[in-house]
């Protein structure tokens, strides 16, 4: 019995399929492997690493509200990603490709849809109806079950914690330049969370209509 077992091959499917830890550390082996060849391209693509034709770095407001969009958990229910399939695209427009989104750290794509995907919403109402949404859905919407948000009305931008946040994206290659930081405090200033948000929700996919 000694002598068969050590004439068995190293990794012999035998061995591999009776050897718990054998087998994992393998399967690990493979997956890394994979998500490298997978993965590792993409760092190198155009399509995926350079802004589409329209695309530029959100203002301080813009970026602001998107701050407070991540901040209000919205994404918990609303997407930002149209999958390329008919029933997406007829109802939400174009399929969304990388190059919208190089600037997002993180970004906001994902499929959850307990409200309607907003990859496409900017533009598509004005900024009175976003205010009135914001404040009480169901003044404009009353089947809908999303949570109103009065206090955004009251809420202000930290001017000086926004131009650190845009210092900090600079880093991972946003182009904002040291003009731009140092003016953001002032192009925020008097303006409320609820501005901002709405004029990140206004900028939202303009690039591709």
């Amino acid at each position: 019995m000694a002598n068969q077992d050590s004439k068995t091959p190293l990794l012999s499917h035998e061995r591999v399929e009776t050897n718990n830890f054998l087998m994992i550390v393998l399967i690990l082996i493979v997956l890394a492997v994979g998500g490298l060849v997978e993965i590792v391209p993409l760092f190198f693509q155009k399509s995926t690493t350079e802004p589409i034709k329209g695309v530029e770095p959100y203002t301080p407001l813009q970026l602001a509200g998107r701050d407070v969009y991540i901040r209000e958990g919205c994404y918990n229910c609303h997407s930002q990603m149209i999958r390329p399939f008919r029933a997406e695209t007829l109802r939400y427009g174009h399929y969304s490709v990388a190059g919208e989104s190089v600037y997002d750290h993180p970004f906001q794509w994902g499929s959850k849809r307990t409200g309607p995907d907003l990859a496409r919403v900017g533009g598509k109402y004005n900024d009175e109806w976003h205010r009135i949404h914001l404040i009480n859905p169901r003044d404009l919407v009353p089947e809908s079950n999303m949570p109103a948000y009065p206090w955004l009305e009251k809420g202000t931008i930290d001017g000086a914690a926004l131009a650190a946040n845009m210092r900090a994206l600079r880093t991972v290659g946003v182009p904002y330049t040291d003009a731009q930081i140092a003016a953001a405090a002032e192009e925020v200033k008097g303006k409320t969370e609820m501005d901002a948000t709405i004029a990140y929700l206004q900028v939202l996919g303009l690039a591709l209509k």
